[in-house]
């Protein structure tokens, strides 16, 4: 079984900064992807930032320039770093990992104050 812990959620005021982390644990012979998703109230959860097991990444268009997403292979750690954040950031974000299943981590709350 594996385990994804989250932190670094809170509330930050608009044009601030937030580094959302997530951390696996558990029997894990190779992670394909990390990564980050987000839902908002009354929407679909949705893509931010994923990033293969070779380094690749791809982003929601609407964080290209202002999000950065990396890992730490050796710590099976995730990271997000958020910059520029503005009230449409606000959201629940959820960590995934990807091996021969999928995980998510309970989510951790994202609210920018305008």
């Amino acid at each position: 079984q594996v385990q994804l812990v989250e932190s670094g959620g809170g509330l930050v005021q608009a044009g601030g900064s937030l580094r959302l982390s997530c951390a696996a644990s558990g029997i894990i012979i190779r992670i394909a992807s990390m990564g980050w998703y987000r839902q908002q109230p009354g929407k679909q959860r949705e893509l931010v930032a994923r990033i293969t097991d070779d380094g690749r990444t791809n982003y929601a268009d609407s964080v290209k320039g202002r999000f950065a997403i990396s890992r730490d292979n050796a710590k099976k750690t995730v990271y997000l770093q958020m910059n520029s954040l503005n009230a449409e950031d606000t959201a629940v974000y959820y960590c995934n990992v990807e091996t021969v299943l999928t995980y998510w981590g309970q989510g951790t709350q994202v609210t920018v104050s305008s």
